[in-house]
């Protein structure tokens, strides 16, 4: 009989205990997890802001109580905020909500989350190096310029082209030369020259009587030539030049 009045009040004890120690698998209350004397510095050296001395103190909290959701969403927070760390708030904040689930800011860490995800990402893209990229933007630039050199080079040659095209496309005067005879005799300044009565057709009956018309005569003036003589006596050239013939 006493052997099972002895068993009860163990299960009694173990009952009471499981009670008071909460479901937290570190056997503390959030309460007592901010009551931890390293918890309590690092909060004193974030107000001071020492961030650095506060995620010394918060990973000294966590090494007493691993366990302990609030260290890690401190050390969370300071690493996202204040130390540039995406990789360490991210595994932080997955240990805070791992051990506490059902909190009420777990949406708004699973969007930290997120945000130090990209900024991973961001900063791991292989990027060139600074003296590679100096390297290829000067590269870039000379190559513009020599892009730009010949431009202008091929700009000068087209005008100089279209400038000769213009030049060349000028209509030159056009003046009708007149028929002349292979013979033809030039006339000179001062020389009288005469023109010839046309002849007159077989056809018809000869006159009886003599012909009265007499030659005209015209002393050339200098620059005048035959056929100009010719166009204002309206005579033909021919005409004009049998005289001189003779």
């Amino acid at each position: 009989m006493s052997f099972w009045i002895r068993l009860a009040s163990s299960a009694c004890v173990v009952l009471l205990g499981v009670a008071l120690n909460g479901c937290t698998p570190s056997g503390r209350s959030p309460l007592s997890e901010e009551k931890e004397p390293h918890f309590v510095q690092g909060k004193g050296r974030v107000n001071a802001m020492d961030f650095q001395g506060a995620i010394e103190a918060f990973e000294q909290s966590l090494e007493a109580n691993p366990h302990s959701a609030a260290a890690h969403f401190e050390l969370g927070w300071l690493y996202d905020e204040k130390a540039s760390d995406p990789a360490a708030a991210i595994f932080h904040y997955q240990q805070y909500l791992k051990l506490n689930p059902n909190a009420d800011n777990a949406d708004v860490i699973k969007q930290r989350i997120y945000r130090c995800k990209q900024q991973l990402a961001a900063d791991v893209l292989p990027l060139p190096s600074a003296p590679a990229a100096q390297q290829q933007l000067e590269k870039l630039s000379e190559q513009n310029r020599q892009l730009q050199d010949e431009v202008g080079k091929w700009r000068a040659y087209y005008a100089s082209q279209l400038a000769a095209a213009k030049t060349n496309a000028t209509p030159t005067p056009v003046y009708s030369t007149p028929e002349t005879t292979a013979n033809s005799t030039p006339i000179q300044s001062g020389q009288n020259v005469s023109a010839a009565p046309a002849v007159a057709s077989t056809n018809r009956p000869a006159n009886p009587k003599p012909a009265a018309n007499k030659p005209r005569t015209h002393t050339v003036v200098a620059g005048e030539t035959a056929v100009g003589i010719a166009r204002k006596f309206g005579v033909k050239l021919s005409a004009l030049e049998e005289p001189i013939r003779t």
